[in-house]
């Protein structure tokens, strides 16, 4: 059990281990989005971000339901956005761990 545990949030990980899936993530936790809107707001070809929403979809990470023309995509647990938030707090801390042995250094240099 505890090795299956392991494998399932190994492979979630890899489905997050991509820049433009973590931003897809992003809009995603302000909202339901379509294909289009997240190329637009991306700034990015639509077969970049249909290719990761596909990885996401796969991983089970989103969830897809066709509206007409179009698909409604959407984070298949709302927790992901905590995580997201988690990883944003371990990495603002890393990065003021890191200014302050920056500076330590530099007064030390003095």
């Amino acid at each position: 059990m505890n090795l299956e545990l392991q494998q399932f949030k190994s492979e979630f990980f890899k489905a997050l281990a991509h820049p433009l899936r973590i931003r897809i993530l992003e809009l995603l936790s302000e909202g339901d989005k379509t294909v289009n809107e997240i190329q637009s707001i991306i700034g990015s070809e639509g077969s970049a971000v249909s290719q990761q929403l596909a990885i996401l979809r796969s991983k089970n990470v989103v969830f897809g339901i066709k509206e007409g023309t179009s698909v409604i995509y959407s984070l298949r647990d709302p927790l992901v956005k905590d995580l997201l938030k988690v990883a944003k707090q371990i990495f603002d801390n890393h990065l003021v761990g890191t200014i302050t042995l920056l500076e330590h250094m530099r007064a030390s240099e003095q």
